[in-house]
């Protein structure tokens, strides 16, 4: 039951050891990997964080764990994040399969109310994002897009054609 409270002064400088240096190697190979690893997030990027915290926290507490091992972990996971946001840009099949289409779900001051249930959006959320972007009405509102990172967009103006902003846009 003690060592549920403290295990030994060996376990403690191991862990900052091993955290110093693999939060370092995390630092350096997510800056090495470029400015998308750190982006805002869409599911994948969620899951590939998530995999680095977890690794991180392996690393840490688990001492069968070395520290070259995190490292590479680290690596590899950064690695396939690059590999797959390469081919995503490269293919749009990849990228559909990584990404999520950005949906409609107000159009010239209408609700869409398929977007919106297809998409799990209540008219509430969408109303306090138009908010947020100081429009008054729903009617001034051209467009509100649900973002592939799970953000509301919003345009006072809703264009059309091939210059649209909305080019892309499921239910556009």
């Amino acid at each position: 039951m003690e060592q549920a409270f403290f295990s030994s002064w060996t376990s403690i400088a191991r862990i900052l050891l091993v955290g110093v240096a693999a939060y370092a190697g995390l630092v350096v190979l997510l800056r090495v990997s470029g400015k998308r690893t750190l982006t805002k997030m869409n599911a994948f990027d969620l899951v590939v964080t998530v995999a680095l915290g977890s690794t991180l926290a392996t690393v840490l507490l688990t001492k069968s764990v070395a520290l070259t091992d995190g490292l590479t972990a680290f690596a590899l996971l950064i690695f396939l994040q690059f590999v797959l946001t390469w081919l995503s840009i490269r293919s749009r099949a990849v990228s559909r399969l990584v990404k999520s289409e950005p949906a409609l779900l107000v159009y010239q001051g209408q609700f869409l109310p398929a977007a919106l249930k297809e998409e799990r959006i209540t008219e509430d959320e969408v109303l306090a994002s138009l908010r947020a972007h100081g429009l008054a009405s729903i009617a001034d509102a051209g467009a509100v897009v649900l973002e592939t990172n799970g953000e509301l967009s919003v345009l006072r103006h809703a264009g059309v054609g091939p210059d649209s902003v909305l080019r892309g846009v499921a239910g556009a």
